[in-house]
């Protein structure tokens, strides 16, 4: 995380960058921009979930080779299921095993140098309609980086909801 006065530079630039954004990608855009330079290198991914058809949906990636936009999973019923998707609880993951429990898809995450997650539920209405997961080399998460990360989630559910929308 950075200084107060170079995170009141960042907030200023997405602001701008947002009140700029003409479609809901680009105000993706901005905020996966905004998270990267705040928060460091990771991966960071934007997804709709499809609660009727129990799908994710990736809408916007910083690793489009990796996890491109338009892939899907399915989830299932699992305690990462509930906590993030069915109660809408921030979902915080440090350490090998606490990957390997929750994906499936963990070898390729472990050759991103991805040790840690932070999965933030995108809530509207008391719904869960989407997910914003930032993936980082981190032995730990700082109480202020989810915190920034929740924030920046709250700004991304319009954007989500209006591509999810556009895309049924």
């Amino acid at each position: 995380m950075e200084d107060a006065g170079s995170l009141i530079a960042q907030v200023n630039l997405l602001c701008d960058a947002l009140r700029q954004a003409r479609e809901p990608a680009a105000a993706l855009d901005a905020i996966g921009a905004a998270t990267l330079r705040t928060l460091g290198p990771g991966l960071l991914t934007i997804n709709a979930w499809h609660v009727q058809t129990a799908r994710i949906e990736r809408l916007w990636s910083s690793d489009t080779a990796a996890y491109p936009v338009g892939g899907h999973k399915t989830k299932g019923d699992s305690p990462w299921r509930r906590q993030l998707l069915e109660r809408g609880e921030v979902f915080v993951g440090e350490g090998d095993d606490a990957l390997a429990a929750v994906f499936d898809d963990v070898q390729v995450i472990r050759k991103l140098g991805c040790t840690a997650v932070v999965n933030v539920p995108l809530g509207h209405q008391g719904s869960v309609v989407g997910t914003f997961n930032y993936l980082a080399d981190r032995a730990i998460w700082s109480a202020a980086e989810v915190a920034a990360l929740r924030l920046l989630a709250a700004l991304a559910v319009a954007p989500v909801q209006a591509l999810a929308a556009a895309r049924t």
